[in-house]
């Protein structure tokens, strides 16, 4: 028998899912975060419908393709992430967390295949899980970063891209480790190359963004352009405020 759609509300709003339909999506989402963080991309559907006790006709119902399936998972741990960060953006001794919150973030991804299969791609551009999903989570590391940087806990010439790249490096490297060695050891290795100190290595200057691109020269995302035709210099106001910061904290110390 035919599926009949619910009436959309006189609103304008999207109608809402009956309670049987909800029941099933969130089994389907249970199933596919299982079955992702075991295989990652991998697995086939028909792997998820099973496991949640649907047919996949049930699946496509509700999710129009694997793909946007594994990106509803996703989201929900990237967002899981950001608003961690966020609640302990105020939190004391900023420094141990920042470490804290990088080693855990680590621990938790390792072993999510499907997660790290998603930041990878990430980094290289080819996955993106939902608009304003990443530049939050990058909004919120970067003030955990900035807080541990103005406590002395980490070296003033590492950059959030720099972060995040190592995040990726401890990763694989966890990975890597597996079962031959103690979980979290790596992260604790490259967490150090953070720390300031009298014998770190210094770092070669990051290339500047030329004035003809549109790239921003704080988080390196693309700066929108302007109603008035004039070309911004930064993505959004968190980073114009945060290179203000930078430029009085520069000016007091030099």
């Amino acid at each position: 028998m035919p599926r009949i759609p619910l009436p959309a509300p006189s609103d304008g709003r999207l109608a809402p899912l009956r309670s049987d339909a909800r029941r099933n999506r969130q089994l389907v989402l249970q199933a596919a975060r299982s079955a992702f963080e075991e295989a990652g991309l991998a697995v086939p559907l028909s792997e998820i419908a099973r496991r949640a006790g649907v047919g996949a006709g049930t699946v496509y119902r509700h999710f129009p393709s694997k793909e946007a399936l594994f990106r509803a998972t996703i989201v929900d741990r990237v967002r899981l992430f950001t608003d961690t960060a966020r609640e302990l953006a105020g939190a004391p001794d900023a420094g141990p967390v920042f470490f804290r919150y990088l080693a855990s973030v680590v621990r938790l991804s390792a072993r999510n295949k499907g997660l790290c299969d998603a930041l990878e791609a990430s980094a290289e551009g080819r996955f993106d899980p939902s608009p304003g999903v990443e530049r939050d989570f990058r909004e919120a590391l970067s003030v955990l970063l900035e807080r541990a940087q103005l406590a002395g806990a980490v070296r003033r010439d590492v950059s959030l891209d720099d972060v995040l790249v190592l995040l990726l490096g401890c990763l694989s490297m966890e990975q890597r480790r597996g079962a031959h060695g103690e979980p979290g050891r790596m992260t604790a290795l490259v967490c150090d190359s953070l720390r300031p100190g009298r014998n770190v290595t210094k770092l070669p200057p990051v290339r500047p963004v030329p004035r003809n691109e549109t790239g921003c020269p704080v988080c390196g995302e693309a700066v929108p352009v302007a109603r008035t035709g004039r070309p911004a210099r930064y993505c959004g106001g968190a980073c114009r405020q945060k290179a203000h910061r930078r430029r009085v904290r520069e000016g007091v110390s030099s």
